[in-house]
């Protein structure tokens, strides 16, 4: 009985659903402009197509983002933050997730509510 619960499915055409739940990213890439480095983790959550996770290291002290997750695996979401100067940062991005050298990225677009824009990769730890 425990082979067949442990190999049931094994040969299942599903697969599992992609998921950002309980995933922990950091920032790998980022434009000058950009914010979040090295030292900022990002904490995912996801529940059916909504999205969302907590920030924070670095120059970034406290930071939220909500949005959701479209059938390509996009992320499209709004952010805020207070970095370290007690400034209080917003905008937007879109995400494009690729599996590269065995670690999930997300390719990043986004923009400054003041209309400066960039782009960074975070990738998973």
């Amino acid at each position: 009985m425990k082979a067949y619960e442990k190999g049931k499915n094994l040969f299942s055409p599903e697969k599992e659903p992609f998921t950002v739940e309980d995933r922990f990213f950091i920032a790998v890439e980022n434009s000058e402009s950009g914010e979040v480095s090295d030292k900022t983790i990002f904490a995912y959550h996801q529940k059916e197509n909504t999205i969302w996770a907590e920030y924070s290291g670095g120059s970034v002290v406290k930071g939220f983002l909500v949005g959701t997750m479209d059938e390509n695996q996009n992320l499209h979401f709004s952010y805020q933050h207070i970095n370290t100067e007690g400034q209080l940062k917003s905008g937007s991005c879109d995400s494009e997730p690729k599996i590269e050298n065995g670690k999930l990225r997300f390719y990043e677009k986004w923009k400054w509510t003041n209309g400066e824009s960039g782009t960074s990769i975070i990738e998973e730890i």
